[in-house]
């Protein structure tokens, strides 16, 4: 099997990418393929990552963090942006194609022997969770793909387990209350696990109690972020735990909430080393982190950011790194998909999309995606002067980089297909 063999293969499966549906929640079918391949997810130590916002920086932090420690870290997360290899590294770096197919190829054979149809992403989690046990990565950061106690992902058994935050996300599939959604993101702690928890909440607090693990790390109790300033290219941060006190770190990420993530990250690896850290090892490994597609700057003159805020909470927080750090003094231009089945209305509000001087419209590159005349429609009902409906992400870029001027800002966002589909472009016309 070669990569292109493989890409079709893992089409022919059920995607909730492609179709918004999940099957009957069950681990049975990723359980029985793990048995079949003598269970790979058991052959490494893991640091098992969740949250409705953050997961996928606190992610990358942790294996920036862990890699600057001299461990070899292999990393699962979704979903890619532009290539589907993105979603397994190791040391930072993509799954080459042919040991992608590789690992698909095996899995595919099991299928015959399983007697069970995996899902697309059962397929994504065994192939990575293959290459990691094959290349002997010292620790797996294993990012969930959707909630987490029913999650494919969650065959594993963490050695520390993370969750971010909890807000209203995929309440078609755990909801209506920030109780019900807490309940399926811990599932992923186990009674060994050091449960990290980066929600203050104080009406989830119960939940963390009384759920399985071996310590529970609260923030605001173990550990906070006491510093958190805008800086030249990032965040200055310091942070508290238990163990010590990490001052003066640059992490040249933007927005507020990734410190918030940084903080998350350092409890993260502390309990995973059960030690405090080396303040020059952690400073070493936050100056590499890097997140595509997160608050990424393109271009500055004019000002082009790439964000793939997908869900109210997401899209708040891009508004104000946008309006409030950045606070661009020209026009201000929003390209914006999304997808059906979440509320265009909430998703654009929090955009703060009536303080956009222009709003472009697209359909998201999916069988998912809402259509941009759709979402145009919601746009002029909340107020918006002018509002532009183009059917790719493509002529929605080119559209918004004709319309500025250098003193003008242009931010992509709604989607990650958007976001994915946005960056291949405006890196090569930028």
């Amino acid at each position: 099997m070669n990569y292109e063999e493989a890409l079709r293969y893992l089409d022919e499966h059920a995607s909730y990418e492609k179709t918004g549906r999940v099957e009957s929640p069950s681990l049975d079918n990723i359980s029985r393929f793990m048995d079949l391949m003598a269970n790979p997810q058991l052959n490494y130590p893991v640091i098992h990552v969740t949250g409705t916002n953050g997961k996928g920086s606190t992610t990358q932090i942790i294996t920036k963090l862990l890699m600057a420690h001299g461990l070899q870290v292999g990393t699962y997360t979704s979903p890619h942006l532009e290539a589907l290899t993105e979603r397994i590294t190791r040391d930072g770096e993509q799954i080459d194609q042919q040991e992608f197919a590789d690992c698909v190829a095996a899995i595919a054979d099991i299928e015959v022997l399983a007697g069970v149809r995996p899902s697309y992403f059962d397929i994504m989690t065994a192939a990575a969770f293959r290459y990691f046990a094959d290349s002997a990565v010292d620790v797996a950061v294993i990012e969930v793909g959707m909630l987490g106690r029913w999650d494919a992902t969650n065959v594993v058994k963490s050695d520390v387990a993370v969750i971010t935050n909890i807000a209203l996300d995929h309440t078609e599939f755990a909801g209506p209350t920030l109780q019900h959604i807490a309940h399926e993101k811990v599932g992923i702690s186990k009674a060994n696990s050091s449960l990290v928890i980066g929600d203050e909440n104080p009406d989830l607090f119960s939940i963390w109690n009384d759920s399985l693990h071996a310590k529970l790390i609260r923030r605001g109790e173990d550990f906070e972020l006491s510093e958190n300033q805008l800086a030249v290219g990032g965040r200055s941060l310091s942070v508290r735990t238990s163990r010590a006190i990490y001052d003066d770190i640059h992490l040249p990420l933007h927005g507020m909430h990734q410190g918030s993530n940084a903080s998350i990250a350092l409890a993260a690896v502390e309990e995973f080393f059960d030690a405090a850290l080396n303040i020059d090892i952690v400073r070493e490994g936050l100056a590499t982190v890097a997140m595509p597609g997160r608050f990424e700057v393109l271009g500055r003159q004019p000002l082009v950011v790439v964000d793939g805020a997908h869900n109210p909470a997401g899209a708040d927080v891009c508004a104000e790194v946008f309006f409030d750090d950045f606070s661009p003094e020209g026009k201000r231009i929003l390209v914006v998909g999304t997808l059906k089945g979440r509320d265009p209305e909430q998703l654009l509000s929090a955009l703060r999309v009536d303080e956009f001087d222009a709003v472009i419209c697209c359909t998201a590159p999916t069988a998912r995606g809402l259509a941009a005349g759709e979402l145009g429609a919601v746009v002029r009902e909340m107020g918006c002067d002018e509002v532009v409906i183009c059917d790719t992400v493509e002529i929605a870029c080119e559209k918004a980089i004709n319309m500025a001027t250098e003193e003008d800002a242009v931010l992509v966002a709604g989607s990650l297909y958007v976001v994915g589909s946005a960056r291949t472009l405006l890196r090569r016309i930028l």
